[in-house]
């Protein structure tokens, strides 16, 4: 039996046709864009998780435990601080988000060599770069202070998920006065934080 095709019948079709085209073409560009962009953010993303722990780009280290814990044992105590204990002060350094211009409380003064390091965490988390600071008392069996730049040393300190028994290789050193505060960021109070150094403190206003 012959189907009689009309003229509207034909024009229908020829549009439901185009209709499937026009969807088919759409989705092809717009998959790519969004894989495109989910990958830029991942990517993104691991960069700055990799990045730096240092002075040029504040951290979300919130993995920094709350209380920081009591200085080395062994470490020495400045005999007279710029900034004594109980001093109110302003912090500079941007080590973690909110800590660069939040007040503080200085909880402890130290005359020690202090290093900024890079190392890749114990517990094989991201690679960690410029982390501020360590002092020569958290090194295992380090040489004579102080340490020079590109210097190996293996991490006692435990500042961070996966730092204790790291090996580091050591980005800067200074031996200013090194302190440990007290302060609040962000809504946490964080109570003698390991380390910030006397060039990243202020008098208070």
């Amino acid at each position: 039996m012959r189907v009689h095709r009309t003229p509207a019948r034909l024009a229908a079709a020829a549009a439901l046709g185009a209709l499937a085209l026009a969807g088919c073409t759409g989705a092809d560009p717009e998959e790519p864009g969004t894989d495109s962009s989910a990958h830029g953010g991942a990517a993104s993303d691991d960069g700055g998780a990799a990045a730096s722990d240092g002075g040029g780009q504040a951290s979300d280290h919130m993995d920094h435990p709350m209380d920081g814990g009591p200085a080395p044992a062994d470490i020495a105590e400045e005999s007279d601080p710029t900034y004594p204990v109980g001093s109110e002060v302003m912090l500079t350094a941007d080590h973690m988000q909110g800590m660069d211009g939040a007040a503080a409380t200085i909880s402890g003064a130290f005359d020690t060599t202090t290093y900024s390091i890079s190392y890749t965490p114990s517990d094989g988390g991201d690679p960690v770069t410029d982390h501020r600071w360590v002092v020569q008392e958290e090194l295992r069996d380090p040489a004579d202070a102080p340490l020079e730049v590109g210097d190996e040393v293996v991490v006692e300190a435990s500042h961070m998920p996966g730092m204790e028994g790291a090996t580091a290789t050591v980005d800067s050193v200074t031996e200013e006065t090194v302190y440990m505060v007290d302060y609040e960021a962000d809504g946490m109070e964080m109570t003698n934080h390991k380390w910030v150094v006397e060039s990243e403190i202020e008098p208070a206003d």
